[in-house]
């Protein structure tokens, strides 16, 4: 089975239990649970265009923060959080398909500045900066949502609000 059909399956996953999170959303953007802790008027948008973010990994060599043209996505409601996300998981979808096995090995990096933060194969690029970054934040945004009294959705087993059926 080629690398990309099986990334493709985890992926799939991965993008539902994220979508089912950003579902739940709550409209406050300045709640933060801690002083040092990113509001979630900024951590759901980020979340919401990490989405994307894997298109990056699979069809450039690199990317340098300093001279990208990234824009962080406002904060509007849970439905905006939603349509950026599936549009950004649709283009990963897209690339990942079209990646071939011989492409994994090849060398990424991520750059501020010129100078690496990520330095090594695409396969650990798409997994470590894209696909566990993704988790990470879904995660903590997970944390937000229980703070706030909205449902925590099921991820990788039963939460206190979702059960898996069984």
């Amino acid at each position: 089975m080629p690398i990309n059909e099986l990334l493709l399956a985890e992926f799939e996953e991965e993008a539902r239990k994220t979508r089912a999170t950003l579902e739940r959303v709550p409209a406050k953007p300045e709640f933060a649970p801690h002083a040092k802790s990113m509001p979630l008027g900024k951590l759901a948008p980020h979340v919401a265009q990490l989405g994307g973010f894997g298109v990056s990994v699979l069809t450039t060599p690199q990317i340098d923060f300093a001279t990208g043209s990234y824009k962080p996505l406002p904060f509007e409601s849970a439905e905006q959080l939603v349509r950026a996300f599936d549009e950004g998981c649709a283009n990963v979808r897209k690339a990942l398909r079209e990646t071939p096995d011989d492409a994994w090995q090849q060398n990424w990096k991520l750059l501020i500045n010129g100078k690496p933060i990520f330095d090594g194969t695409r396969f650990l690029a798409y997994r470590q900066m894209f696909l566990n970054h993704l988790v990470h934040h879904r995660a903590q945004l997970g944390v937000y949502l229980r703070l706030n009294g909205a449902p925590v959705p099921a991820t990788y087993g039963p939460s206190a609000d979702e059960t898996l059926g069984f």
